[in-house]
Formats: C-alpha cells, structure tokens, sequence
C-alpha cells in the first residue's frame, strides 16, 4: 500500500509547536526512528517534511540547506553539494534518479502534526 500526497489519514504524530519552528529555514526531528527535515512557510500556513539524509553527501544534513523556488516550486539546496530537491515531492532536480521520502503534515491548534508513514513519489509514479 502507498501513501498518497497530501492525504492524511492517521491522527498524525505530534512533533513540536509552531514556536519550535524557524521561518522559511530548517529543523531535524526524529519520526520513527528516522530524522526528518522540517521547512515552516508562514506565508503558505505550511510545513514541509523531507528525508534529512542526503544521499549524495551520504549524512543527515538536509536540514541545514537553503530554501529557494524555481517555476513555483520551493526547493531545498543540500549544504554539502548543493544539489535541489523540491520539498513538495523530494525529487532532486539535478537529477532525476533521486528521490527522497516525504511526509504528509498539518498544522493544527499551533501544533505541528506529522503523518508517520512516508510518502515516496517515486514509487507512485512506477505504480500508477
């Protein structure tokens, strides 16, 4: 069974509060024994939640990049080889082989809800 973007169909992880995030930078939580890469975007009412493990520099430093967008879609530059993965599917835009795991997230009651099931596009783009 795949998890569909954007779908939410647990009660989600409580993982922190809006305060315990930074604006439009990054933070590492730990989702099910994983470490995972919180981006907050006030102006979007939206977080997005990415692998923290950088495949290419092979360590978990995601959550240290920079954010930026292209043709409309936020990215995260990874600090080690600045390669781009969009943050609203994990595909590296650099290159096409490469995708990270997402997770789906709410914001709610100024509680940051995570779904613990990762979302990986690859996998549903093969599916489909």
């Amino acid at each position: 069974m795949s998890v569909e973007p954007n779908s939410f169909e647990t009660s989600g992880i409580p993982v922190c509060t809006v305060d315990d995030l930074i604006a439009e930078s990054g933070v590492c939580a730990l989702i099910n024994g994983r470490q995972v890469a919180l981006f907050y975007f006030p102006d979007r009412e939206r977080v997005y939640a990415i692998d923290n493990f950088d495949p290419v520099g092979r360590a978990n430093v995601l959550s240290r990049g920079l954010v930026g967008s292209t043709d409309e879609r936020l990215f995260l530059a990874s600090p080690l080889y600045k390669e781009r993965y969009c943050l609203e599917t994990g595909e590296c835009l650099d290159n096409p082989e490469v995708v990270l795991d997402t997770w789906n997230t709410r914001l709610e009651d100024g509680q940051l809800l995570v779904d613990p099931r990762a979302v990986n596009h690859r996998l549903l783009r093969e599916s489909a």
